[in-house]
């Protein structure tokens, strides 16, 4: 039995699928059309696939990469065909995810080992669904048995501020907040001594979804993830960036912002259900070596799963025969 399949139950599974429709069937169409006429696995054919991983947002570096190696097979059995091709790519994905590091964990409990409260900070730029990855998040630790707080450490929106303090009432748990205009980094300082004066197991603390200049982001940063050591050593244990998979290249050029800035632990892509570029998944994974941790696959407060290498390469390529 896969570890998938041992963590993942049947409706999960079911969701994963549904939420990748439309990049499995934007890919593998694609493909099919490269290799139509087509018997062998030949320059031409590694040139249009090359095309189809781009066009999907695999990356360049990451395609290049990907294209050199299913050559390097080919030139080695010179009798692979194109009917191989699929699992020779799937293969290929499979090798290039398990190389960074990206860890397979079973569910969304704080990683063991860890003294409470275990403190995550939660960065990205506005509209990437970061309030709202967070409320889902604590949703989820809320239902395993965890004491959660919320931290509002965005005080520069109202609207933020208010998002995640309706969140916290919808999940049933603790929040932090000292309003708008106020300190971000004494928010996160005051928001772990709450945790700690109220036995929480996790405070998740939110940030400002500015994507200014990296001088000035890495200061702000910095600011709070020191307010978070000075009361309580160690913190924050996870530096989150939370990326909108819909954005394809530009949710890549954020994360490599957000990493010039700061410490940047794991990540969360969000709303994958709704675009055909999760290969986007793939190209961040293997570009920055940084764990992905959570996926988005709907809009509903369920639909945040735990990134797995195997049950994300399984269902992009499951039905891609239908594509042949």
């Amino acid at each position: 039995m896969s570890f998938f399949k041992k963590f993942f139950n049947k409706e999960k599974e079911e969701e994963l699928d549904k939420g990748l429709e439309k990049t499995k069937s934007n890919f593998f169409t694609k493909i099919s059309k490269a290799i139509a006429g087509k018997s062998t696995i030949d320059i031409d054919v590694l040139d249009e696939l090359e095309a189809v991983l781009i066009a999907s947002d695999v990356g360049l570096e990451t395609t290049i990469k990907i294209i050199e190696r299913i050559e390097a097979r080919a030139a080695r059995d010179k009798y692979a065909t194109t009917a191989q091709l699929n699992e020779i790519l799937k293969d290929e994905i499979v090798q290039l995810l398990a190389e960074n590091n990206t860890q397979d964990t079973e569910d969304f409990n704080p990683p063991a080992g860890i003294k409470t409260p275990y403190v995550m900070l939660v960065v990205g730029v506005n509209g990437v669904g970061k309030t709202t990855t967070i409320g889902k998040l604590a949703y989820q630790l809320k239902k395993s048995g965890k004491k959660v707080v919320l931290g509002a450490a965005d005080t520069f929106r109202a609207a933020a501020v208010d998002q995640l303090g309706i969140w916290s009432e919808r999940v049933g748990c603790d929040f932090y907040s000292k309003g708008m205009n106020t300190d971000p980094a004494a928010v996160a300082y005051e928001t772990v001594q709450y945790a700690i004066n109220n036995n929480c197991d996790v405070a998740i603390i939110d940030t400002a979804g500015r994507l200014h200049n990296k001088v000035g982001l890495m200061n702000e940063l910095t600011k709070i993830k020191r307010s978070c050591s000075k009361k309580l050593e160690g913190t924050p244990h996870d530096v989150m960036l939370v990326l909108d998979a819909s954005t394809g290249q530009n949710a890549i050029e954020q994360c490599s912002k957000f990493t010039e800035a700061t410490d940047v632990s794991c990540l969360a892509l969000t709303k994958l259900d709704g675009t055909a570029k999760g290969g986007v998944a793939i190209g961040i994974s293997d570009q920055f070596k940084i764990p992905i941790k959570y996926i988005g696959v709907g809009e509903g407060i369920e639909q945040l799963q735990i990134f797995n290498k195997s049950a994300f390469v399984d269902s992009l390529f499951k039905g891609s025969e239908q594509f042949s």
